[in-house]
């Protein structure tokens, strides 16, 4: 591959900061200028993100030097395929979901709506930031960053449960980075002399196996945006947000910066050669396999739609960490194309779950019977997205799931072969029920009157269901930079 440099990277970095001081300027009293400040920025970023592809794709490595921190440790960027592909995926629905918290917000009149979408901005630079970083201590300012900055969205209601809620989200996230997170990186570095992420990894031949076990451990724990078990806990708290924030959360940027960063770890730190040789990725295959079933489970009993959506991601995000894991040029694209395949899946039934609040004033599963009668687009696309987070085809999560099936066989471990099916039997059991509830289940009479929300709600979510088989059929660009990931990899 190519190194070349290039401003890009920071380009792209610094649209949603350059953003904030007008969306700050317009403020409440012209919400019209504020809203269109927030869709500029997001489309200028993606198209800055968007004209790197060729570049990438043609075999370059972007990279940009932006100072050093001290000497040792630089504040670099690096845009190679993987962290293109999660920048694009990152900045493709910041666009979306930006129009979608324009019908949102102001269906339910929200309060300190300013002081949300500059918050929103800034979480967006922190997960480009998350995506373009070269080595550790870059990606860890960022990861902070986007923590720091996802709080007040969390603690949006500011009511005692919204307050309760960001108070979990904040001690688990950080405390997990004080606690497992620093302490790992400082290992790395002590044992490396270097925290620059390589395709061959950077700790090999360089301690013993019991500090790399430990190193490795310290990193998974110190991931919390993962959502892995036991450090789980904070996500479904955090659904006390708007729902606009819980797409953010589940499918643009804090969960899937944390499985990015659970990546960049596996492939760049300790690279795919020691972690076999020495068994960490069968052992942490079999973790994620832990936290797939349990949180399907727990999803089965959540009659809060939120909080069933929310222990369908803690479920769907080992996924991810599943197919890294398992160290096969097959399950390391199912887990890297799951990334984008659940985006898409997962943001459309939060889209949905905030349209039903708007059009029908209900939050639990029970009381949902017969909705499908007066909101029937928002149902069908809630349909859609469930059938891409199962993996039915023709639907993007199929793919997914289908190379995370072939990765499983690849690396001889039928045991995961079988989590993974029964998982997607779960999804069922746990999304099925609540569509037949809704078109075949006997409406409830206050909803006479009910209606689809408005436009500005109802477009993003049957556009992000559309994607989701869209990506079935034409997974590029996507499936060419996980490919040039794994090769990258593999040396194949």
């Amino acid at each position: 591959m190519e190194t070349v440099k290039s401003i890009a990277p920071i380009c792209a970095l610094l649209v949603p900061l350059i953003a904030i001081p007008f969306i700050a300027l317009a403020g409440q009293r012209r919400p019209n200028v504020r809203e269109f400040w927030t869709i500029l920025a997001s489309v200028i970023m993606f198209l800055i993100v968007a004209s790197m592809l060729p570049r990438v794709q043609g075999g370059e490595v972007i990279e940009y030097q932006l100072l050093t921190l001290f000497p040792g440790l630089d504040l670099n960027f690096r845009v190679d395929a993987f962290g293109l592909f999660f920048g694009l995926v990152a900045s493709f629905l910041w666009i979306i979901t930006s129009f979608y918290s324009i019908g949102y917000m102001r269906s339910f009149n929200e309060h300190a709506q300013t002081r949300y979408y500059i918050c929103f901005a800034i979480s967006l630079f922190g997960a480009l930031g998350v995506a373009f970083a070269a080595n550790l201590i870059t990606i860890l300012i960022f990861y902070e960053i986007l923590t720091l900055s996802t709080y007040p969205l969390v603690i949006h209601e500011e009511t005692p449960e919204a307050i309760k809620g960001a108070r979990r989200y904040l001690t688990y996230l950080l405390g997990t980075s004080i606690a497992f997170n620093l302490p790992a990186i400082f290992l790395t570095y002590t044992v490396a002399q270097t925290l620059e992420f390589s395709n061959a990894g950077i700790l090999a031949g360089k301690a013993s196996p019991l500090m790399i076990a430990v190193i490795f451990i310290l990193f998974i724990a110190g991931i919390g945006k993962s959502a892995m078990m036991p450090f789980h806990s904070w996500l479904p708290a955090a659904m006390v947000a708007p729902t606009p924030v819980s797409a953010l959360l589940h499918a643009v940027a804090v969960v899937k910066a944390g499985v990015f960063t659970v990546l960049r770890v596996v492939f760049h730190v300790f690279g795919i050669d020691l972690l076999s040789e020495i068994g960490l990725g069968t052992a942490l295959a079999y973790f994620a396999s832990f936290t797939i079933i349990v949180a399907s489970i727990m999803a089965l009993k959540q009659d809060n739609l939120k909080l069933r959506l929310a222990y369908s991601t803690v479920s769907q995000l080992s996924y991810i960490v599943l197919g890294a894991s398992l160290l096969s040029g097959k399950g390391m694209m199912g887990g890297i194309l799951h990334i984008v395949m659940h985006a898409f899946g997962k943001i459309t039934l939060f889209f949905c779950a905030g349209s039903i609040l708007i059009a029908v004033k209900r939050k639990n599963i029970s009381e949902m019977s017969g909705i499908g009668k007066k909101i029937p687009i928002t149902m069908f696309a809630f349909f859609l997205g469930a059938l891409s987070i199962i993996g039915f085809p023709p639907f993007g999560g199929f793919l997914s799931k289908w190379y995370l099936v072939l990765g499983s066989l690849e690396a001889n471990q039928i045991p995961i072969l079988i989590v993974i099916l029964t998982s997607s039997f779960l999804n069922g059991a746990y999304f099925l029920p609540i569509v037949y509830r809704a078109f075949f289940g006997e409406l409830d009479e206050k909803l006479n009157d009910a209606h689809e929300a408005s436009s500005w709600v109802v477009v993003p979510l049957v556009l992000t269901a559309l994607i989701s088989m869209v990506l079935f059929f034409y997974p590029q660009p996507f499936w060419r930079l996980a490919a040039l990931t794994v090769k990258g990899l593999t040396g194949g």
